[in-house]
């Protein structure tokens, strides 16, 4: 996997900018902005899921799609991943604090979505009729 690094001072404004196609932001931004990866954070909260557990609390994510979004969350640094040495092994996921930083802005838009499901539904239905 090929991703940017920082190297100077000067290199890290256009490295933080969102809007640049080349920039580590639009790298992170496109690792977690996808809908599992929210999901995920906001499933995980502020407790400790074990990978089955998280699969039965995301409704319809297949077991790739976690495996891969929780990697991606770990690459990230959002998502702490603890292998316990018992047979089977037991493998337990938490938030970091960047991770809980994040909750915070996608509890936002979880609420934004319950305040304006209304308005945006309406909006469809005068989008697609006829």
């Amino acid at each position: 996997m090929v991703t940017k690094q920082l190297k100077d001072s000067g290199q890290a404004r256009d490295e933080a900018d969102v809007t640049r196609a080349d920039s580590l932001a639009r790298e992170i931004f496109s690792d977690i902005a996808n809908k599992w990866a929210l999901l995920i954070i906001e499933a995980v909260g502020d407790r400790t899921l074990r990978f089955t557990e998280l699969r039965d609390v995301v409704e319809g994510i297949s077991h790739k799609m976690l495996t891969q979004n929780l990697r991606l969350l770990e690459r990230n640094g959002l998502i702490d991943r603890t292998v316990h040495p018992t047979v089977p092994p037991r493998v337990e996921y938490t938030l970091t604090e960047p991770g809980r930083a994040l909750r915070a802005t996608v509890d936002g838009m979880c609420d934004w979505t319950h305040r304006y499901l209304a308005d945006i539904e309406t909006a469809r239905q005068r989008f697609d009729s006829p």
